[in-house]
């Protein structure tokens, strides 16, 4: 008997073991293939309230008034894509916990900061931030698909359109500012506009001369696939170059739909990079930050920054060690392709920007020496030479040949760590002479030194 899985369910889960109270089957029966597909229908049906969520996922009863205190600081918004993704029977379901009110949230309402990056003080007109000298932070939308409870831009969250006129003075500064050729593009979710109103700011920016870059930030590929439609893709590639950051933060969220979205705008000439953050309970283990990875290789969507949770008000439960992040770091180098490790960073409270942060590799560095002690993803110590000034290599060369005739010179010495015992050699292999994985027996046929000096010598015409 075939099994047919809805196109909700996430490519991980498509064949589990025991059925999940999950899918559009599960949580929207009735609804039309017309009512599903159409992005218009799923934003104007999100699930805002904790009497409509609850019609769909039990609430203990000792949970309501904490929950119903933290909706009045911070919305709530799901469109019933994503909560078709949501498993009814896990309670730590990693879905829910990043658009579902927690008791966690109420606990820590007063712990965090409301602006944790400092945005507006970098803000010369409203909505912009200029913290980089040549690119600006632009947010156009103060709505969003889905509202993710650790987001850094809580104190937004409401749904009032920016008025024209201030998307108008961002605009205006940017073209007043040579120096800016890079704009994120984002809110909010600027993808949540309809297509006229999204192009008519496009097209604004992009008659500015001096700016390069366009980038949008956008969760709707992951939150609201059904809103990559043909009519927006062919009004985003008019505007090129333009880049999409996107927003996977777990394997579950890389569906047949996000995938087929993420497709659309790859097709049209978008590039797009994933912006994860690291959460507790939700993707804080190397396996399901792997996994998330791979899918998203696999979706030809590159990896580009794990973040570390920001300090925001009411998201402390969500916050990790950095330890643990590096962690993570280091169980990806050398386990995977290193097109698939995104850069680790902390943005800066206050507005220090994006630093990056990781396991130490280089160990000791002296530049008068131009000597530099490694470490590999096996733990295995490296002593690296960088290259002579050229004083010191035309010395060498003079001393090489000062009898006319080039002098063999000493190879490469091997260098052993007392403390672990991994020796440096030719890079191939562990301590003990064995390579990581395989080292062939097999001689490259002519590479012998005979073999060298025959053909040298062999003149004869080769037919």
């Amino acid at each position: 008997m075939q099994t047919i899985v809805p196109d909700s369910v996430p490519l991980s889960l498509a064949a589990p073991s025991t059925p999940k109270k999950s899918g559009r089957a599960h949580y929207y029966p009735s609804v039309t293939d017309e009512q599903w597909n159409d992005w218009k229908w799923q934003f104007r049906n999100r699930v805002t309230t904790l009497d409509e969520l609850a019609k769909f996922l039990p609430i203990p009863a000792g949970e309501w008034d904490m929950k119903r205190s933290v909706l009045k600081d911070f919305r709530m918004g799901i469109t019933p894509y994503y909560l078709s993704l949501v498993d009814a029977d896990d309670k730590d379901d990693p879905i829910l916990k990043q658009v579902g009110p927690t008791v966690e949230e109420y606990v820590y309402r007063d712990l965090g900061e409301e602006d944790p990056l400092g945005e507006e003080n970098y803000s010369p007109v409203p909505g912009i931030t200029h913290r980089y000298p040549d690119r600006v932070l632009m947010v156009i939308s103060n709505s969003c698909a889905i509202y993710c409870r650790y987001c850094t831009r809580k104190r937004i969250m409401y749904e009032d359109a920016v008025p024209d006129i201030e998307i108008d003075r961002m605009v205006e500064y940017i073209a007043k500012t040579p120096a800016v050729r890079d704009v994120v593009v984002s809110g909010g979710d600027p993808l949540t506009y309809g297509t006229k109103k999204l192009e008519s700011i496009l097209s604004k920016l992009r008659a500015i001369p001096h700016l390069e870059i366009i980038r949008i930030g956008s969760r709707v590929p992951v939150s609201l696939p059904q809103r990559i439609d043909d009519e927006l893709i062919e009004m985003l590639q008019k505007y090129h170059p333009l880049w999409i950051n996107v927003h996977f933060n777990h394997p579950s969220e890389l569906t047949p739909d996000a995938a087929k979205a993420c497709d659309k705008l790859l097709r049209a000439g978008i590039p797009l990079n994933n912006q994860a953050v690291l959460l507790r309970g939700v993707n804080d283990d190397l396996a399901t930050i792997k996994g998330l990875l791979h899918g998203l290789m696999k979706m030809r969507v590159r990896p580009y920054y794990l973040y570390q949770c920001d300090q925001i008000r009411g998201g402390e439960h969500f916050r990790t060690s950095i330890q643990k992040g590096i962690e993570i770091m280091e169980g990806l180098r050398g386990h995977t392709s290193g097109l698939a490790i995104p850069t680790y960073v902390i943005d800066g409270p206050g507005g220090g920007g994006k630093i990056p942060v990781g396991p130490n590799y280089l160990l000791h560095y002296d530049p008068k020496k131009k000597k530099a002690i490694l470490r590999n993803f096996q733990g295995r110590i490296f002593e690296y030479s960088e290259p002579q000034g050229r004083a010191a290599l035309v010395a060498k060369a003079n001393r090489l040949t000062k009898d006319g005739e080039v002098k063999p010179t000493a190879g490469p010495k091997s260098r052993t760590n007392g403390a672990n015992g991994h020796a440096n050699g030719n890079g191939n292999g562990h301590a003990d002479g064995k390579a990581v994985v395989g080292k062939s027996g097999w001689v490259h046929r002519g590479h012998s030194r005979e073999e060298r000096l025959s053909a040298a010598t062999d003149k004869t015409p080769k037919a």
